[in-house]
């Protein structure tokens, strides 16, 4: 009897970790974003979020942002900018040109600590319009400190 309980037990956190595995995240590589209906950039970076509010389109920014940051953001830093502590919660970036700054440099260079990646350099694979969406989207839900 307790050979089949043990086994049982055994097949349980089989399919616990099989299950786990299904609905992980999948690869880490940042995903190309549909930025139809932005205004494009060109290639040389802006210092400044061109699509803060109150400029034009900021709702399309919003709106293509929010989807950018669901697909290659919130694995890490958490669904609607809430981190569970795993990396910063974006909702708290310093608002303006000195959060652009940060924000900025972070996207492009991304985050290496002894060796290990902690962050991709995100404009290696989503363009400087996606990336500004996403910045556009964490304004819209961003916290008062």
């Amino acid at each position: 009897m307790k050979k089949h309980n043990a086994l049982r037990g055994l097949m349980f956190l089989a399919g616990l970790s099989l299950t786990g595995f299904a609905l992980a995240h999948g690869d880490v590589t940042p995903q190309a974003v549909n930025v139809d209906g932005l205004e494009p950039l060109g290639k040389e970076w802006r210092d400044e979020n061109p699509y803060r509010k109150p400029y034009a389109n900021n709702a399309k920014a919003v709106e293509i942002g929010a989807s950018a940051y669901t697909q290659n953001c919130a694995r890490c830093h958490g669904l609607e900018a809430i981190s569970g502590g795993i990396a910063p919660d974006l909702r708290h970036l310093e608002a303006g040109i000195e959060g652009d700054e940060w924000y900025k440099e972070r996207v492009i260079n991304g985050a290496v600590r002894d060796g290990a990646v902690y962050m991709p350099k995100m404009a290696e694979s989503i363009s400087q319009e996606g990336l500004w969406a996403i910045r556009a989207y964490l304004e819209s839900v961003a916290v008062e400190e």
